[in-house]
């Protein structure tokens, strides 16, 4: 604030001057004499977010003027220092550099307005913050990371309607993160690198189903934890690291049977 308890302006040099000239500048016998800005490191006028940022974490009050600062950069730094209650302001800035600073700082509660935004890594910012109990109006967006996120968070109730989204990597956050008895829907997967996720964390007796699966690193996850009496038939596996797995299980299981 100001002496006269108004908030300060900007007083900026429009033109593009690198560097600002401070023999000009309208903060050179304030700011500048009080030391909180330096030429060229700590400063507002200047074409450099590093310098805009200095200066606003030094002199935060100057922050909500420049919400309607012409330059892009300025504002999107400047929602890093404005009160939280103004950050909503620029929810609809054209510039999505902007938005994607709003989406980090909006609080929660208001986070859902930006759910829609044309812009996939402020909607992803917002799928990573979201509450959870409002994700599910994310999940069909159109970008996969987008979607990805979601799944990431959903709670594990809802995940189960993210197990044939058209994407492998959605797919494979959702094998990672479905209890283990909600699996075996997803031990069909078009994908050999989904199932392997899912054979890797599949029930014991759901995981026979995949011992015969095209894709070696899918049978060798499956016997690694498949009963021992359904493995025997992989002792033979065209891929020697399946059958030196089963080999291996079938001679362990031997041997504690003839010591006990």
């Amino acid at each position: 604030m100001t002496e006269q308890g108004r908030r300060p302006s900007l007083h900026l040099v429009e033109r593009d001057i690198a560097p600002p000239d401070c023999k000009i500048c309208p903060h050179r016998d304030s700011v500048l004499a009080a030391g909180r800005c330096v030429p060229g490191d700590i400063c507002l006028p200047a074409h450099s977010g590093r310098q805009i940022d200095r200066f606003l974490r030094v002199n935060p009050e100057y922050a909500e003027a420049c919400l309607t600062d012409p330059f892009w950069e300025r504002r999107a730094i400047a929602v890093r220092y404005v009160a939280l209650e103004r950050v909503a302001e620029l929810a609809h800035d054209a510039d999505e550099v902007v938005r994607r600073a709003v989406a980090i700082r909006l609080p929660l509660e208001q986070l859902a307005m930006l759910c829609n935004d044309p812009d996939r890594e402020v909607r992803i910012t917002v799928a990573a913050r979201l509450p959870v109990e409002q994700l599910e109006r994310m999940m069909n967006d159109e970008d996969y990371l987008v979607r990805q996120h979601v799944a990431e968070r959903l709670p594990h109730g809802r995940l189960p309607r993210m197990a044939h989204d058209p994407d492998r990597e959605v797919r494979k956050a959702v094998a990672r993160r479905l209890p283990a008895f909600a699996l075996k829907r997803m031990a069909a997967d078009t994908e050999a690198e989904v199932r392997r996720i899912v054979a890797a964390r599949v029930f014991p007796d759901d995981a026979i189903d995949l011992l015969r699966d095209p894709d070696w690193l899918v049978r060798l996850e499956a016997a690694r934890i498949a009963p021992v009496d359904a493995i025997a038939e992989l002792i033979d596996d065209p891929e020697p690291d399946v059958q030196a797995l089963v080999r291996g299980r079938l001679e362990n299981f031997l041997k504690q049977d003839e010591s006990s």
